[in-house]
Parts: C-alpha cells; structure tokens; sequence
C-alpha cells in the first residue's frame, strides 16, 4: 500500500521528509536510482513535484534524512551554548546527536547504497555533509576565541565518519550508535586537549 492509498480516502497525508524517503527507496529497488525521477518519487508518495523540492533540494539527499537531523541537532546543541571548554561542548553535541540514531533508525545510505548502484551520487552528496559538519564544528570553537580550530573540526568529523562506517560493518547486532561515536571521538580530543591553542589549525 502506497502513503497515497493509506488514508483510504483518496486524500494523500501531510507530506514529510520521512514519507519521501520511503517512496523513493521503493521506487531506487524497483527500477535503480538512474530510472527514477522526482516526478517518480512525488507521485509514488502522492504529493506535487514542488511538495518534494519543499523538502529536498535534489534527488539525492532521500538518502541523508537521518544524517542531516542529527547535524540540525549537533548545531542547536551548540548554537544554545555558551561554554568555556568548547571541546567538551562539541563532545556533548555530537553525543547527543548521535543518540537519535540507533538498530532502528540506521541511515540508508550506511547499508543498502549497492541496491540500487548510486554510488557516486552517494558520495558526492555525502561530502557536503562531511563539509557542513566540519564548519559547524569549527565556527563552535571560533565562537569561542579559538582561532585554530580547522583541523580539530576535521579531525573530529572524520572520527565521525569513521564510526558511522563501522557501526554499519557491524550489521544487525550493531546495538547504538553513541558508543562508536564516543570511541572514534574520545581519542581526538584528548590530543587537542593537551596540546590545547597549539600551532596545528
């Protein structure tokens, strides 16, 4: 049953960036990414072309939902604090971003991106996330007067990175992702902190 035929009425529900993303994935193991359009996705989930553009600004970003409201929820972490130490605030922030993920909410793009041959398009579209992450986590440290902050910023997004591809090895006994999170990280930050406002930026 389709989301447009759920309500039994003919009336198609509130669209959502959830709902989106399941009729895209229907359609990407149906025909593979290449053979499905926007056009495809909006009407698989009952909604105008406009409606998914709402949402998304291309194709490939169904895949990041998950990713992308974690990363909302890192920057309002640390938007909303004011802190000393801001390595310890980062800390917190991508702790509890990470604990919106766990065995039932795994990003899609971690573990079925073979299914439907979109590689490329997945990396590509992941380095922006990679990229968005990284500023975040710089302009954190910046807004706090540490004004090396590029390479810490990098070293802790790709520890990031680095635990999200082992927890999708580790497959359906994968358990939480906060605990890889917190092994990759720990890590980085005890280095810059003891080598804190060093030359390395």
């Amino acid at each position: 049953m389709t989301p447009a035929s759920a309500s039994g009425r003919g009336r198609p529900p509130a669209a959502s960036r959830e709902m989106l993303q399941d009729a895209a994935f229907e359609l990407f193991l149906e025909n593979g990414y290449a053979g499905t359009t926007v056009e495809h996705i909006a009407q698989r989930a009952g909604v105008s072309r406009n409606t998914f553009f709402n949402y998304f600004d291309a194709k490939g970003d169904v895949f990041w939902v998950e990713f992308d409201e974690a990363i909302d929820a890192a920057q309002a972490d640390l938007a909303s604090t004011q802190a000393s130490d801001p390595l310890a605030a980062i800390r917190h922030a991508l702790l509890h971003a990470a604990a919106s993920l766990g065995p039932s909410r795994v990003p899609f793009a971690l573990t079925q991106h073979d299914l439907i041959g979109s590689t490329h398009e997945l990396l590509s579209s992941g380095i922006g996330r990679v990229t968005r992450l990284a500023a975040i986590l710089r302009d954190a440290q910046l807004a706090c007067g540490e004004q090396k902050a590029t390479a810490t910023a990098y070293a802790l997004t790709g520890a990031v990175v680095a635990a999200a591809q082992l927890w999708a090895r580790a497959g359906s006994e994968r358990g939480a992702f906060t605990p890889f999170v917190e092994a990759a990280i720990d890590p980085v930050l005890a280095g810059y902190a003891a080598t804190a406002h060093g030359s390395v930026g």
